[in-house]
């Protein structure tokens, strides 16, 4: 019995990082009263796509952009509010994404150095938005890879929503990725695949199966993620630090995909996947 209230009395002082809007999460992982946000919901930055077509759109279109510090260290983030559109990203909320991350490869240029963090909640592109939207998702791709030469770019992926589509990309160019138990990242959502594929390929109902694939333990164990983190804002933080603190990475993981590719090449497709061995397969590669 006092194990059980113990543990209980450990849960209850966890200030839950997931359950944290955009705005809230991104005050939270900077350093107390550095929080200053750029282009906020004021300035009325709507999508002037939406309304016309029966959505009622948002004043900050679902991108909080935040600069402060984190350990004294000049920093901006990038806060996607999964609530909004289930995160997806169009022609203003990729813009403003870019825009910030643009704005920090400018200041390093200068002397300046400012590093990143994205906090991914995200389904990938509007589909209200589509071209605009992939306009602005490959503008983000080149802004990750234009400041990852000067100062880290870590990218958080925490739940509830995920991390899909073109942004799962931006995760993978991200110089650290951290991610929580709750998180999941894919290239394409269960949804998504179980149109395309059938239900008896994969079914988006079965929660331990999707996690067993694109959950946040899973990508950690096979080197698609840097660090592993509890639903705590402590937790996160402190794993943004340790990133940080590592300075550039010797190589980003954009740039070790034969490595993936001959660790693949070891999972035996002829027969149901075991979800056991592929990471054990994996696993051994990144260590090796």
């Amino acid at each position: 019995m006092t194990n059980l209230t113990s543990k209980q009395s450990a849960i209850q002082a966890r200030d839950s990082f997931i359950e944290l809007g955009a705005r809230s999460r991104a005050k939270a992982l900077l350093d107390q009263g550095s929080f200053r946000e750029l282009l906020g919901p004021f300035e009325r930055l709507t999508s002037p796509w939406l309304e016309a077509q029966g959505i009622v759109p948002q004043a900050d279109d679902g991108v909080v952009i935040a600069k402060g510090t984190i350990d004294g260290k000049s920093t901006v983030i990038a806060a996607i509010e999964g609530s909004f559109q289930g995160g997806s990203l169009g022609e203003i909320a990729g813009a403003k994404i870019a825009g910030a991350l643009e704005c920090a490869a400018a200041d390093n240029r200068k002397g300046i150095r400012t590093q990143a963090v994205i906090l991914f909640e995200t389904g990938g592109v509007r589909l209200q938005e589509a071209n605009l939207g992939l306009c602005a998702i490959a503008e983000i791709h080149s802004a990750i890879v234009d400041l990852r030469q000067y100062a880290p770019v870590v990218g958080v992926v925490a739940g509830t929503v995920g991390c899909f589509g073109g942004m799962s990309i931006a995760a993978a160019l991200c110089s650290y990725l951290v991610v929580t138990r709750e998180a999941r990242l894919g290239l394409n959502g269960p949804q998504v695949i179980e149109q395309e594929a059938g239900v008896e390929e994969y079914d988006s109902r079965n929660r331990p199966l999707i996690w067993s694939f694109t959950g946040g333990e899973q990508r950690y164990q096979t080197g698609f993620a840097d660090a592993f983190a509890a639903d705590d804002v402590k937790a996160v933080r402190s794993c943004l630090q340790h990133c940080f603190s590592q300075g550039l990475p010797a190589s980003h993981r954009s740039d070790r995909y034969r490595e993936y590719l001959a660790r693949l090449e070891q999972v035996d497709v002829t027969r149901q996947a075991d979800s056991d061995m592929v990471r054990a397969i994996f696993k051994k590669g990144a260590e090796a």
